[in-house]
């Protein structure tokens, strides 16, 4: 299947998690239970929205939203500057029991390590695991849906540059934010269902520290 835009687009929608399934992390309850149920899951799908820059040479604070789902539900984590459930994020990421799941993961690695000090491990980014041979760009997520499910998954970019720092986000920016996380973690498990293999997991990148002069 072509995964050309014109294509793509004349596909059938692709049914995303419901509104109802989706818990915005508001307590410490919340945290808890959020960190038990996605720590009893073999894989879980990953994700994180940063609040867009429009200045030239302006650098973004997010992470402001990290998302987490399991084959049912998601949890929505705010982060400001006073970030009550870091040790519940951090027992997430920096599980090595647990896959994490997503697409293009690389920046969101890096703003929740120079962010919030976690280190994530376990990470599966499906946008290099799923790459054609002889493709040099990474398959992103609109892409493996359509090849996969035959389906159109909406990606706006209306939505995508909100403002995700904001304290109360509305339903569309929730329901974006959550199917981010959610729509890795099917394509893993339709990819795997299919007969795939994952290949080795290597740790993520750590930026490179200049030596001591002397």
């Amino acid at each position: 299947m072509s995964d050309a835009p014109e294509a793509v687009s004349e596909l059938p929608p692709y049914d995303g998690i419901r509104l109802a399934d989706i818990r915005l992390v508001k307590s410490a309850a919340d945290a808890e239970a959020a960190q038990a149920a996605l720590l009893a899951a073999d894989a879980i799908g990953f994700d994180t929205e940063s609040k867009p820059t429009f200045v030239k040479g302006e650098s973004s604070d997010g992470p402001h939203l990290i998302q987490f789902a399991d084959d049912r539900q998601a949890w929505l984590f705010q982060v400001g500057d006073n970030f009550p459930h870091l040790a519940a994020v951090k027992a997430i990421l920096e599980s090595d029991m647990t896959l994490k799941i997503g697409f293009g993961l690389s920046d969101d690695i890096k703003r929740v390590r120079a962010k919030l000090g976690i280190e994530p491990l376990k990470v599966v980014d499906l946008g290099v695991v799923l790459r054609v041979p002889g493709q040099k760009n990474d398959l992103g997520a609109k892409s493996a849906v359509a090849k996969y499910f035959g389906q159109t998954l909406a990606k706006s970019k209306k939505i995508s540059t909100t403002n995700w720092a904001a304290p109360r986000l509305n339903e569309k920016q929730i329901l974006y934010a959550a199917d981010d996380a959610q729509v890795a973690l099917r394509v893993y498990r339709h990819w795997i269902g299919i007969g795939n293999v994952l290949p080795p997991i290597k740790p993520p990148k750590r930026p490179k520290t200049s030596k001591p002069a002397g």
